[in-house]
């Protein structure tokens, strides 16, 4: 199963969109690396999760994020 995930920071200023195929894995990492200059979740203290759609086909998702990123 793949995942469109989508993230934020404590004070909700900042939104990451990503795909995973394991989402609680995801966001364990996201936490972890919180304060790590070298990486945009990291710099950013994102691992808040805010929504998540899941579907068998990898290509969908990648086709979802695409589109969630396009949004204003």
């Amino acid at each position: 199963m793949s995942t469109d995930e989508t993230v934020t920071n404590y004070k909700k200023t900042v939104l990451y969109i990503g795909v995973t195929n394991n989402l609680e894995q995801r966001i364990i990492e996201y936490y972890l690396d919180r304060g790590n200059e070298e990486t945009f979740t990291g710099r950013y203290n994102v691992f808040y999760l805010l929504y998540y759609e899941c579907t068998p086909y990898v290509n969908n998702v990648i086709a979802r994020e695409k589109e969630i990123k396009g949004w204003s």
